[in-house]
């Protein structure tokens, strides 16, 4: 049973808006146009300017855009920030035992994702509350605040029943998935070929330029190292999410039957380094806020250690960047030139990110269900064994046991790595982004095909487990 703290959100769930189960089996075709639907939302959402907000406002949260899915000055300003920290909150009590919950239970994984929900919508109205308390948007009147208020909150109750309607069975995979997949594909477009705005060019834009001046020897030719990175980038995570190690398995209802278990490299996917990002990012933000409202002169010690900031540029384009305390190791310095200028905060970040990912990846191995005693447990409910040893939960949880903990904490050492080193060479989309975008477009590739096999033999979804 669930312990008292998640009972404590049943009558709360009752009176939130909920997305049903499907009450028949979804066809293939059909997750796909409700998935089509919720980014279309998404992407409209993205675009449309919250009422009242001056547009001259800088954006000093950019570098964190791309993590929580957001859109400066839109209906997506908190993105998917209040559900994927709700998340993040939730999984470390549990993982801790501060709260007890066994997800092994489908009444207790309801409980939890009842409490999710509700964190959510708490953290939506205390986001939304600190961005207009902070002077984000500057001096705001009353009215306007208010007004500004209710279209993030009530965004950000979209955006939660936009994610359950995909996670139920009408779409495919999870609509966070899907809406950090479509933002760092607009970045990395965006990136690559916006013509010359007088803020910025795209890369091959400015390449051309660039080329030229080296042709003649007037200059360097620097401005692919980004580009090239990105695509090194791409190149490097899909050959690691092809390594892995396959457990040679036999089906006890039908002898001859062979079969294999494979545990990848990335065992736990790109989980870590979302929950570390997202760690990273609200440290960033409220030590932004505590900056704003108390500390303009980085004249308090105690907050200082949590982050001291200074205005960097000229005229209107002056931006607001961390210079001290914890929020600067926990933000990428995001090229070769910002690393060189500072090689102590660079590796100081990367041990951090690493050390965290490693972490997170241990957590999630208990509270998503994948330890060696969960998945010995499911191989046994679905009639397989190992070759040449007894039909018990046993031994495969023995042999598993070698596998999943070291493959766990290597696989979180290495995204954490991606995500630094591709921060560090500039990759369009940053190094966290560039990993989740590859690591969501595997999971959907292997998720549509299993989708179509299943829907051409249905035989196969007892051995899907659906």
């Amino acid at each position: 049973m669930a312990g008292k703290f998640l009972n404590l959100f049943k009558p709360v769930g009752r009176i939130l808006p909920e997305i049903k189960l499907p009450e028949r089996k979804v066809s293939f075709n059909e997750k796909i146009f409700w998935t089509a639907i919720v980014l279309i939302i998404y992407l409209v959402m993205s675009e449309v300017p919250l009422f009242g907000i001056p547009k001259t406002q800088q954006d000093s949260l950019s570098a964190l855009r791309v993590i929580f899915a957001s859109n400066r000055g839109t209906l997506m300003e908190l993105g998917i920030g209040p559900i994927v920290t709700a998340g993040l909150i939730l999984q470390l009590l549990v993982g801790s035992a501060i709260i007890e919950c066994d997800m092994s239970k489908p009444e207790d994984r309801g409980l939890f994702t009842t409490a999710s929900k509700v964190f959510s919508v708490l953290l939506t109205g205390i986001q939304a509350s600190a961005y207009i308390i902070s002077g984000m948007y500057g001096s705001l009147p009353g009215p306007t605040a208010i007004v500004i208020f209710l279209q993030l909150v009530a965004a950000g109750m979209v955006v939660l029943l936009l994610d359950e309607l995909v996670q139920k069975g009408w779409g495919l995979g999870s609509g966070i998935s899907l809406f950090i997949m479509a933002g760092v594909a607009q970045t990395i477009l965006w990136q690559c070929f916006s013509p010359s705005t007088g803020l910025f060019v795209g890369a091959l834009f400015q390449g051309t330029h660039n080329l030229v001046d080296w042709i003649v020897g007037t200059g360097i030719f620097p401005s692919f190292i980004g580009f090239l990175a990105t695509i090194g980038a791409f190149l490097i995570i899909i050959y690691m999410e092809g390594v892995r190690v396959e457990l040679p398995l036999a089906y006890a209802g039908y002898k001859g039957f062979r079969s294999k278990y494979p545990i990848k490299l990335l065992y736990v996917s790109n989980l870590p380094v979302i929950f570390a990002s997202a760690l990273f990012a609200n440290v960033y933000f409220f030590s932004q806020l505590l900056w704003n409202s108390y500390n303009h002169g980085n004249t308090n010690f105690w907050l200082n250690l949590l982050g001291q900031y200074n205005y960097v540029g000229n005229g209107t384009q002056q931006n607001l960047q961390p210079t001290g305390g914890l929020a600067y190791y926990v933000t990428a310095p995001h090229s070769l030139s910002n690393v060189a200028a500072d090689p102590v905060r660079a590796f100081v970040y990367l041990g951090i990110l690493v050390a965290f990912c490693a972490v997170f990846s241990l957590i999630w191995l208990e509270v998503g269900g994948l330890g060696p005693s969960t998945v010995a447990k499911q191989l046994m409910d679905s009639g397989m064994q190992i070759p040449g040893y007894r039909r018990s939960e046993k031994p495969i949880e023995s042999i598993l046991k070698r596998y999943i903990p070291v493959v766990t904490i290597m696989g979180g050492i290495i995204v954490g790595l991606i995500a630094g080193v591709g921060d560090f060479l500039g990759v369009f989309g940053s190094g966290t982004g560039i990993l989740l975008s590859v690591g969501i477009l595997y999971q959907y590739y292997e998720l549509l095909m299993r989708e179509r096999a299943a829907e051409m033999y249905p035989a196969l979804r007892r051995i899907f487990g659906e």
